[in-house]
């Protein structure tokens, strides 16, 4: 039966869209597959790990017959890839798919599509809201740095998703540092709060385009789905209760210095190059004019970087992990940022002049 007859390309692109998820090692041998679904001209390639679905369709059908399969996403991907930039010809005979380019041809099994686990969409949705692409990605890319990875608080390995009225909230935390970001959206509605899976954020930063075009968001009790362009994307959410965002960020510190961006970067990654993999640690000396930064380690190495500030206060002395503060001014783009502190005992707070929508909180350290 023939399936597929289309350009390399024009192949690979789906195919790519929804592999991005596929476990190489997994329990049951068929998710490594890909489901391929031929209606007309329309093919829809789909893949699932349990926890998230992604699905998107091309109109790349040949023959006159109906049909689907599930092949090896990884095996498949790599085969069009090796082969030069022609049109290539998807065959299914039997429970063999062969792929066939000029000179060269493949043939791999398959197993069938009735075996294949797909997710069901809950329609029971909550919330339903509709922002450009490119405003859901800066939300994410603004705080993905701060989730947790593998932490047995597992509502941890996530970001906090919150719609209220109009006012669209994310939140990331690993329990030492949180990172937060807010925006507005065209739909009024209640308050809800779900948490994302890391690997959905992931996914979803992957796929998002930098574009004005529409992602439509429907959230429901134990899942959520995101449409936008020919993609649709299904994942379950976490369980549990997220930290209290709002206690954890801190408001009226006195004591206040506006950095250059990539100077504060530049003299952090130089400090942190005498630092060792267990300990981070980097101390900040904060005196009127002047900021000190740090380091010292068990070979008793020490790195000393000073930075003129705008600052006549009192005088600090407070340690932080250098990963935390590097990971931010990485992931801003302003040319100044903002440091806040209260005491040697007190958390930071890291923010962009004139711009409410973020905030960053780094706990200290004992150095």
């Amino acid at each position: 039966m023939q399936m597929i007859k289309a350009t390399r390309d024009a192949i690979l692109k789906p195919l790519q869209t929804v592999a991005g998820i596929v476990e190489r090692r997994h329990t049951l041998p068929i998710l490594a597959n890909v489901l391929v679904r031929k209606q007309g001209e329309q093919v829809t390639f789909l893949a699932t790990d349990i926890e998230i679905q992604i699905s998107t369709s091309a109109s790349l059908g040949a023959g006159r017959e109906d049909g689907a399969t599930t092949v090896s996403a990884r095996k498949l991907i790599d085969i069009l890839r090796s082969l030069p930039d022609t049109e290539v010809a998807l065959n299914l005979t039997g429970k063999k798919l062969t792929i066939a380019a000029g000179k060269s041809r493949f043939s791999l099994q398959t197993l069938g599509p009735e075996e294949f686990p797909t997710v069901a969409i809950n329609e029971q949705v909550n919330a339903k809201l509709t922002m450009p692409q490119k405003q859901l990605k800066h939300l994410f890319a603004m705080v993905h740095f701060a989730m947790a990875q593998q932490d047995i608080r597992y509502y941890l390995n996530g970001l906090l998703f919150v719609v209220d009225g109009r006012h669209v909230r994310v939140v990331a935390t690993d329990g030492h540092r949180l990172a937060y970001c807010a925006s507005e959206s065209e739909t009024e509605m209640g308050r809800h709060e779900v948490i994302i899976p890391r690997k959905t954020v992931t996914e979803l930063q992957r796929l998002l385009a930098d574009s004005d075009e529409p992602v439509h968001i429907d959230v429901a009790s134990n899942q959520i789905r995101f449409r936008f362009g020919e993609v649709e994307l299904l994942s379950k959410l976490v369980e549990g209760k997220f930290p209290d965002y709002q206690r954890v960020i801190p408001t009226g510190y006195k004591k206040s210095i506006t950095l250059p961006r990539d100077a504060w970067a530049a003299a952090l990654s130089r400090a942190s190059i005498l630092t060792s993999e267990k300990f981070k640690g980097v101390r900040f000396t904060l005196v009127p004019s002047s900021l000190k930064i740090q380091t010292t380690n068990a070979e008793q190495e020490e790195a000393i970087e000073e930075i003129d500030v705008d600052y006549t206060g009192e005088a600090l002395d407070v340690g932080f992990n250098v990963s935390y503060l590097l990971d931010v001014l990485s992931n801003l783009h302003s040319e100044s940022v903002r440091a806040e502190f209260g005491d040697s005992n007190s958390s930071a707070l890291i923010s962009v002049p004139g711009d409410e929508a973020f905030k960053y909180v780094v706990m200290p350290m004992r150095i």
